[in-house]
């Protein structure tokens, strides 16, 4: 019998710290976030992480797992996650996961395999080499050779990623693509080792973003450009992949003098805004969401909360841990 995991998802501002909580407290549950950046020690504010008082007893898992220079790829994020699920159900509790990062979400709701090799630094060294003699097009052409399709998705100025995709050939003698198609049509048939229950928090667009403006003015009076300034001024490089964040990485040209802090607060605003309608989008294209407009619920935690506990059977031996 699968197990049961109940996801609440939502755009920044539409209210899942606070709904979550309840609904833990409603069905014996426990939480884990799925937010790629709130695994990172110190980075709080610009998160929006839960604070211990907004936690009301319920234990939260996958925050401050990490210090921030921690190179933490989705496959050692979801086997964390794993771990700590393992551990919930030990309870005979039933975990509710919160997020977040869309990709991180569906490597857990459908344990993607990685296939993660052995990093070979050698090759690894040589393709950068290469790069910096011939440029990134003659990098591409190598990947098209390879994998087309890989070389069709990938934009050759993502070293990176063209770098991954051809360590992978050479690694394993397969593209990574078809990998990646794998799991893709794995995600289509719903194919889940648990009884999952998906809640998308939604609302209307302008509301949405009226409260994501006022959140950033709120989290900038609650110390956010402090926040980012330790990380600055401790030598942190604005290439990690946590200073990459929306609400991190925003900071570092005011930082260098190169723009004022009222350019970059408008531009954190402009780039959450832009997140959360990719946020948005990414629920239609998930398997059977149940969407929830808070905006109609009158942005009220209690009544989203017994609005999804008109949906969950309390009884139905899916949810049996």
């Amino acid at each position: 019998m699968k197990r049961p995991l109940i996801l609440i998802a939502g755009p920044t501002a539409s209210g899942k710290t606070q709904t979550s909580v309840l609904l833990a407290k409603a069905i014996n549950g426990e939480i884990i976030s799925a937010d790629s950046m709130q695994i990172y020690k110190g980075m709080d504010i610009g998160t929006a992480k839960v604070k211990p008082e907004e936690m009301q007893g319920i234990p939260h898992y996958m925050i401050d797992e990490w210090e921030a220079d921690f190179p933490c790829s989705v496959a050692t994020f979801k086997e964390r996650v794993k771990s700590y699920l393992e551990e919930i159900y030990q309870k005979g509790k039933i975990p509710i996961l919160v997020g977040g990062t869309g990709f991180y979400i569906n490597a857990i709701l459908f344990d993607t395999q990685f296939e993660e090799t052995s990093p070979d630094e050698d090759y690894r060294e040589e393709l950068q080499h290469f790069v910096n003699e011939n440029g990134v097009d003659k990098l591409h052409e190598m990947l098209r050779e390879v994998d087309p399709i890989s070389a069709e998705n990938i934009h050759a100025n993502n070293i990176k990623r063209v770098i991954r995709a051809l360590e992978y050939y050479k690694e394993t003698g397969h593209p990574i693509s078809a990998h990646n198609e794998e799991e893709k049509e794995k995600r289509k048939g719903n194919e889940s080792p648990y009884a999952y229950t998906f809640f998308a928090l939604t609302m209307e667009r302008s509301k949405l973003y009226e409260r994501i403006n006022l959140r950033i003015d709120q989290m900038v009076e609650e110390g956010l450009v402090e926040e980012v300034r330790h990380f600055f001024e401790a030598g942190y490089s604005e290439d990690l992949p946590s200073m990459k964040a929306i609400g991190y990485k925003e900071f570092f040209p005011y930082f260098k003098g190169e723009e004022t802090l009222e350019a970059s607060i408008e531009q954190l605003k402009q780039n959450t805004r832009r997140y959360a309608k990719r946020q948005l989008t990414w629920f239609k294209h998930q398997a059977n969401p149940i969407f929830l407009s808070v905006d109609q619920l009158g942005f009220n935690p209690e009544t989203i909360v017994s609005e999804m506990l008109s949906k969950i059977n309390l009884n139905n031996k899916d949810l049996e841990v």
